[in-house]
């Protein structure tokens, strides 16, 4: 396999940016693949996929580059070497590469698969923490599944086509899919394509959406008719998929302390022809005070540390601090108790995260349900990263019964 200069000096400059600038990897992702138009498919691809390798990869390749968190530029084609040779690319003649020791690059990474927080490029904190929480052999396990790529799934929008349709119009413009087993509106590329640049994609037929996450609307048990609030609605994604299960008819109050993310969901309800959504800013308690005991049911789909999603977003692992969790799952009981109280009585609540730490689920539930005898206990449902090859979630129902 050959190396392309233009492209990796891409890499080069945006692992620099991640690390150095504290950017995010998939805002630099989106910048990289728009430096050079003439790009093709198979170049677009070695550019994202290697920078998110090497964000993923972090820790392993600098123990095996001994380069430990200095990202000099020096460095980083330290770094650059490692994941080449271990990928089995020709390393070429150009002067950042010269005198790689090949062949001690892949003793030291034998050398490091008997160490899990070098083999599965973790810090310290977050493999103490997990193991703790999971037990060595989960973990073992969730954390080499978190490590794999992400696959692209779409979640189809029901307001305006069906799965077989959409599949179908997909295949016609050059993009295969294939469902996936107990998701309903699901379908996973073959192959990782630019789904945005396609009609489907502008006439809103779809969502880009893990399966793990398309879950969670449906544990609502929501139908037409009904008044849901979403509490922490964000950019909207399961919004959205709220609104094609109501299939349109109803209310849906999606509400946020980011005003600029529900703007962006009121760009996306007008491409998915979703028109029974309203959005508020949680800005004063006033708002909150209006909607109190009206909800039939209740979306929180609450911050949280987002270990579940590891795969999509690698960086996090570096970016993640031991007193963030600690002050996320402060934030996770404040909501719960707060956002709880929209249940009318009859109504339903579901609690979400994109973790798999009972601390910030099951635990949390708990805790809430022990001073709250007004809600009982539904359903839970505990999403292996490792068992279903998609994200890590956790979602419970609760029902107010007074």
């Amino acid at each position: 396999m050959r190396l392309h200069r233009n492209l990796v000096f891409t890499v080069i400059d945006s692992i620099k940016l991640i690390f150095n600038e504290g950017e995010y990897a998939d805002k630099v992702v989106q910048k990289a693949l728009k430096r050079d138009a003439r790009w093709g498919a198979r170049d677009r691809k070695f550019v994202a996929e290697t920078i998110y390798e090497m964000v993923r990869w972090k820790r392993l390749y600098n123990e095996i580059a001994g380069t430990k968190s200095h990202y000099s530029t020096e460095n980083v084609w330290k770094n650059f070497a490692v994941f080449a040779v271990l990928k089995g690319y020709n390393l070429p003649d150009w002067n950042q590469l010269q005198g790689v020791p090949e062949r001690r690059i892949k003793g030291k990474f034998d050398e490091f698969q008997k160490t899990r927080v070098f083999k599965e490029s973790i810090p310290d904190w977050l493999d103490e923490l997990a193991v703790k929480e999971l037990g060595e052999a989960t973990w073992e396990k969730e954390i080499t599944a978190l490590n794999k790529q992400a696959d692209v799934v779409l979640r189809t929008n029901t307001l305006k086509t069906t799965k077989v349709s959409l599949q179908k119009k997909l295949a016609e413009e050059g993009i295969e899919t294939v469902f996936i087993d107990g998701y309903t509106n699901a379908l996973k590329l073959v192959e990782r394509a630019n789904v945005f640049r396609t009609n489907c994609f502008t006439e809103g037929l779809f969502e880009v959406q893990d399966a793990s996450s398309q879950l969670v609307a449906e544990f609502l048990e929501v139908k037409p008719g009904m008044r849901v609030i979403d509490t922490c609605a964000g950019a909207g994604g399961k919004t959205l998929h709220l609104a094609s299960l109501m299939e349109n008819k109803g209310q849906i109050i999606a509400t946020d302390i980011y005003e600029s993310k529900l703007k962006k969901l009121k760009i996306r309800t007008r491409r998915a022809g979703a028109f029974n959504i309203t959005t508020k800013v949680i800005d004063t308690s006033k708002v909150m005070k209006k909607m109190k005991n009206t909800a039939d049911r209740v979306l929180i789909d609450a911050p949280c540390s987002g270990i579940g999603v590891l795969k999509r977003n690698p960086d996090s692992k570096w970016k993640l601090q031991p007193e963030f969790i600690d002050n996320i799952k402060k934030t996770q009981a404040e909501i719960l108790e707060n956002y709880s109280q929209l249940v009318k009585n009859g109504g339903q609540l579901v609690y979400a995260t994109c973790s798999i730490l009972p601390s910030e689920n099951q635990n949390q539930v708990a805790n809430f349900l022990e001073n709250h005898p007004e809600f009982e206990f539904i359903k839970e449902n505990k999403v292996s990263a490792f068992k279903s090859g998609f994200d890590g979630f956790y979602m419970a129902l609760l029902k107010r019964v007074k």
